[in-house]
């Protein structure tokens, strides 16, 4: 296969890091065999669209750079994102956004790392899975994945002997999505990676510690809420502690009565008038402009605050309530800036999109979900090389300011040899001469007899037939 001149620095570039010439080899073709538009892209239909003359070692030399060499995702990563994100960062208008989301990859079996029944939003249902927690650095002209970790559901996060089977490292924790997510934000921002404002849905949104944590690394957030998140309503807030009486351990604590309660982000928002909803567009869609009535108020979130002595600050609650729509949709926490314009926050909220983007494009375009393995180091590694294939098409688009949806870098795969048979199939057509779904019941008596030959018309009119 011949590669563009560009594509050839940018596998040098990143490929670097790898020291053995093998790992650099086996590193080119992967990508190289992504980069085709082949219909599966698993190993072994990578290895006959790379060398269809030698599949068979092509096959197994691919299988072991992924599964087995311990190479440093990390370190390919990092290599890939010295290449992207400067241009990525030349794109910005305003700030450059922390996306934080999990996907889910059907997996049947038992063995496979990390699957286990659990939401899958490919499939839009509790399903046999796979799901990995990811990160990425958007702009509104691009975006680019910067970690991926598979997350470990708690029958196999408690099953060390399964863990071990599957090659899950023994320093590797049981985590929650949102201590993963934190902790790869915590790995962004210590790697000097930019990022000013994290997105995310209301799968993050919802762990108070989970914002916490973003406020404590000096992040503004846009996060999705639940419709029964408890928030203060503006003009109100939790009571001040007890007066003290001058006996025992002085009060320190807010309080709460019944005239002071917290209410729900659904409550509030079905209190508002209408007034209070605007009509804003957020960004072009595929054959019309994506727009919808919002409102944005300053409340205090109410998650605990009576186990503490301060009042938390207030933040931006967004509430979208399309048109024609019972009751709102989607709700927002933002710790944005207090003089933030709706139309500002509206967009940094709807910035998640380009995530969906990037899955649908992985798993689509490049294979993410087609790794056949078993093992983590395997999982890891396809996921990063997926993404290095992904990127190059990112750098390329925002060099030419193409938004094409499109891999136009390689056309046409090359061709099979003649004789190729796929692994697992029959060199030669099956022959059956009779159909028969088990021939060693053929003495039985049949519980009907068997229909007899059917009469055939000949052309033309036959006696007693009208036409």
């Amino acid at each position: 296969m011949e590669l563009t001149e560009e594509f050839e620095r940018y596998l040098d570039h990143i490929s670097a890091g790898l020291g053995r010439s093998e790992r650099k080899r086996g590193l080119r073709n992967y990508c190289q065999g992504l980069m085709l538009p082949l219909q599966r892209k698993s190993m072994e239909p990578l290895a006959a669209a790379i060398d269809p003359a030698h599949v068979c070692a092509r096959h197994q030399s691919l299988q072991q750079f992924v599964a087995d060499s311990p190479w440093s995702d990390e370190g390919v990563l990092g290599r890939v994102q010295s290449w992207v994100l400067p241009k990525l960062e030349a794109t910005r208008r305003r700030s450059v956004f922390l996306i934080a989301d999990d996907t889910g990859v059907p997996k049947a079996g038992h063995h496979s790392v990390g699957v286990a029944r659990q939401y899958c939003g490919q499939l839009g249902k509790t399903a046999n899975c796979q799901v990995a927690v990811s990160l990425s650095v958007a702009t509104e002209a691009a975006s680019l994945p910067v970690r991926y970790r598979l997350y470990l559901p708690p029958e196999w996060a408690t099953d060390r002997d399964r863990c071990e089977a599957a090659g899950v490292p023994a320093d590797v924790e049981p985590l929650t999505k949102p201590q993963i997510s934190l902790g790869q934000i915590q790995a962004a921002r210590a790697a000097g990676l930019p990022g000013d404002v994290v997105v995310g849905d209301a799968a993050y949104g919802d762990d108070t510690n989970y914002r916490d944590g973003l406020t404590g690394l000096d992040l503004h957030y846009v996060l999705g809420i639940k419709p029964g998140t408890t928030v203060w309503a503006p003009g109100t807030g939790p009571l001040s502690p007890k007066p003290w009486s001058g006996r025992g351990k002085k009060p320190t604590r807010l309080r709460r009565d019944e005239a002071h309660q917290p209410v729900t982000a659904k409550a509030l928002a079905m209190s508002l008038p209408p007034s209070a909803f605007r009509k804003l567009t957020w960004r072009e869609g595929t054959n019309v402009k994506l727009s919808s009535r919002f409102a944005a108020l300053r409340v205090r979130p109410a998650h605990r605050d009576y186990r503490g002595d301060v009042p938390r600050d207030e933040e931006w609650l967004l509430i979208e309530w399309p048109q024609g729509e019972p009751e709102p949709t989607k709700y927002f926490l933002s710790t944005l800036p207090a003089d933030t314009a709706r139309k500002d926050l509206v967009a940094a909220a709807k910035i998640r999109w380009r995530i969906e983007r990037d899955y649908q494009e992985l798993k689509q375009e490049f294979g993410l979900n087609n790794f056949e393995g078993r093992n983590w180091r395997g999982f890891h590694h396809h996921a990063t090389l997926c993404i290095a294939a992904y990127a190059f098409l990112i750098g390329e688009r925002l060099d030419r300011g193409d938004t094409s949806k499109k891999n136009l870098v390689f056309r046409t795969p090359p061709a099979l040899p003649g004789g190729y048979v796929p692994r697992g199939a029959r060199s030669t057509p099956a022959s059956c001469a009779r159909l028969d779904s088990d021939p060693a019941l053929g003495h039985r008596r049949r519980a009907r007899p068997a229909s007899g030959p059917l009469p055939v018309l000949r052309q033309g009119k036959s006696p007693g037939i009208r036409s």
